[in-house]
């Protein structure tokens, strides 16, 4: 059908659909101006910073490869997190779901020996179910004992980040040889392949984006996925349509613990290739941010985690040649979500602006003559 013939309905929605993205975009580009005020205020050169920025995240091949490595990670993070938030949960526990997931993988990919087509995915899918347990067990304590997961997920970290201590120090069960606290090297049977010569970029990337497609169909296009929304709307009217808000928050959090468990073992089976305890940076939360910044949807919280992907990739040539503390992304990063948060309030006036348009501007002829009648 011809642009011009469209219904009026089709082409107004077409517009709104683009709210979002515009609201994306105006809070990176403020945040970007307010982060140049702080350089400036405190007399650092804030183009040179960025132009070293940019260049650290896409100046070479090398560096364009590390950026996408860096946001290999934050796509499952962010999902896990927004998945929970559509059913009403705030699962902070991303952290420790993505420790357990790391180590359960590299356990499998050093000690077990099978071949490729069932080591690697069975790697990838141990790191899946350890992590959704984790991440059950505050969806059952939430939905049966009326405690609250922020207060159950946090304290779960605790615990994940001392277990990991545990299995790699000197005698622990998952020690390697080497005099690093590190588990042995996982065989390479379980590993991710490297898809791009010259970077560390493996096939975790795909991995994501799959798991954004996946996680779009199940939240938007399934029944199960349909009943999490309406408990995250409203638990007692759910409950009045006959869903089982209780069931629903535990498979919520054990699908989004399941989320984080995958990030872990993507990282250690593409790129660190062993566990250690301090391999993830923060990657659990910046999550957080990633899903707020994405809007909780998939294709956002995908475009979300590249921007902080850029960010962290790009800090590190930032910090060696411009002389800049990488600490500034972290300032950077924390206007981006404040000015994405406050451009909430440009929504109605966007809105208005484009049904305003669209109802004096854009009919299609057959309704003029409709009107005309």
């Amino acid at each position: 059908m011809d642009k011009s013939k469209r219904p009026l309905e089709e082409r107004r929605f077409s517009l709104l659909s683009l709210v979002s993205p515009i609201q994306f975009m105006l809070g990176i580009i403020v945040a970007f101006i307010a982060g140049a005020l702080f350089l400036w205020a405190f007399q650092e050169d804030a183009i040179r910073a960025y132009s070293v920025l940019f260049k650290g995240a896409f100046g070479s091949k090398r560096y364009f490869g590390e950026t996408l490595v860096s946001t290999t990670p934050l796509i499952f993070t962010g999902l896990s997190v927004a998945l929970g938030f559509h059913c009403g949960l705030f699962n902070m526990g991303v952290e420790g779901q993505l420790e357990f997931g790391a180590m359960v993988a590299a356990y499998i990919g050093y000690a077990w020996n099978m071949p490729k087509v069932i080591h690697l995915p069975l790697a990838l899918l141990g790191g899946a179910v350890v992590g959704g347990i984790w991440g059950a067990v505050p969806g059952y304590l939430k939905a049966y004992h009326k405690i609250h997961e922020v207060i159950t997920t946090i304290m779960l970290n605790y615990i994940a980040y001392a277990v990991a201590d545990y299995m790699i120090a000197v005698g622990g069960p998952m020690k390697g040889n080497s005099d690093l606290p590190a588990s042995p090297k996982i065989m390479a049977t379980a590993r991710l392949d490297r898809i791009w010569p010259g970077t560390r970029l493996s096939a975790g990337i795909i991995v994501a984006l799959l798991m954004a497609v996946l996680v779009w169909f199940f939240i938007f296009r399934t029944r199960i996925g349909y009943k999490m929304r309406a408990v995250g709307f409203s638990a007692d009217a759910a409950e009045y349509a006959g869903i089982n808000p209780k069931t629903m928050t535990v498979w919520a959090m054990a699908l989004s613990g399941a989320l984080g468990g995958m990030a872990g073992a993507v990282e250690v089976l593409g790129v660190h290739y062993r566990f250690f305890a301090a391999f993830s940076p923060g990657y659990g939360w910046d999550g957080i941010a990633v899903a707020l910044l994405g809007l909780l949807h998939p294709v956002g919280v995908v475009a979300a985690a590249f921007l902080l992907g850029m960010l962290r990739s790009g800090s590190i040539t930032m910090q060696a040649i411009a002389g800049i503390s990488k600490e500034v992304i972290s300032i950077l990063t924390a206007l981006i979500i404040f000015f994405s948060a406050t451009n909430q309030t440009l929504k109605p006036m966007l809105e208005g602006a484009i049904r305003k348009h669209n109802l004096r501007g854009d009919e299609d002829p057959a309704q003029e003559k409709k009107h005309e009648g």
